[in-house]
């Protein structure tokens, strides 16, 4: 089952590409199913409860594959730092960031549906993958790629990080509606998160340097690319006085 199973994990990794570029097109199209551009109408739910339990497949699967997992990877620095990469993500965004969400809009059932499927669906890629099938060289720690990609890592998981807590304290207490958020990345662009987050998975495909690892970064890109242009478009539209030198999600690109 082995061969046959890592097989099908490349072709699950295809799979991830293109639906990446098939989201991205009807997000464009149709526009994104989530906050402020969410329809009012279908069942919808708590945005807390909501995004703790789509994203928690992401920490729970991969846990999950840990407990299981082949001895050899296990003891495989390589695969240990990506298996954390990995985890320390969806720990601050399935049991941390939902606790600290003020006011969130509820999230049409929909879309969550979507969510944890694709929770699911990448956790047990990812997860999988680095727990049975990832071999790299004991040196691989020292590889430009992964040091670069580590770092990238880092840094993007910081920005989203601070990007997400100057959103939460853009109202004080008691205040309702939109303001144009300030400080940090968000000088530069307008989805600054969505930078973060970006950089963060572009890294961590550097360093894993896998098939699994590029897929999961170019449908992270594919989605945030496509709201991030959708949430330019409404502040352009909602603010007379919103800085016309923003860049949407790329500083001084794009």
């Amino acid at each position: 089952m082995g061969l046959a199973e890592e097989h099908l994990l490349d072709k699950l990794a295809y799979l991830e590409c293109l639906m990446g570029l098939v989201a991205h097109g009807l997000l464009l199209l149709r526009g994104s199913p989530y906050g402020r551009h969410a329809s009012n109408s279908g069942l919808r739910l708590p945005a807390r409860a909501a995004w703790l339990m789509q994203e928690l497949p992401s920490l729970a699967v991969p846990l999950y594959e840990c407990a299981r997992a082949s001895p050899e990877r296990l003891r495989s620095w390589p695969n240990c730092i990506l298996l954390a990469m990995f985890l320390i993500h969806y720990l601050q965004r399935s049991l941390i960031f939902p606790f600290l969400i003020r006011g969130g809009k509820p999230i049409p059932l929909r879309s969550w549906v979507y969510g944890c499927l694709f929770c699911s669906y990448n956790g047990y890629l990812q997860g999988r993958y680095l727990t049975q099938y990832a071999v790299y060289a004991d040196d691989w720690v020292t590889d430009p790629r992964f040091l670069i990609g580590s770092a990238m890592w880092l840094t993007g998981m910081l920005i989203n990080i601070h990007s997400d807590h100057i959103l939460r304290n853009l109202r004080k207490p008691g205040e309702t509606g939109y303001k144009i958020p300030r400080g940090g990345l968000f000088e530069c662009v307008t989805a600054a998160n969505y930078f973060g987050e970006m950089v963060e998975w572009c890294g961590y495909a550097l360093a894993g340097w896998s098939l699994q690892g590029g897929a999961f970064a170019l449908f992270t890109f594919c989605i945030l690319l496509s709201i991030a242009k959708q949430h330019h478009q409404w502040y352009l539209q909602k603010f007379e006085d919103y800085p016309k030198c923003r860049k949407i999600v790329i500083p001084f690109l794009f």
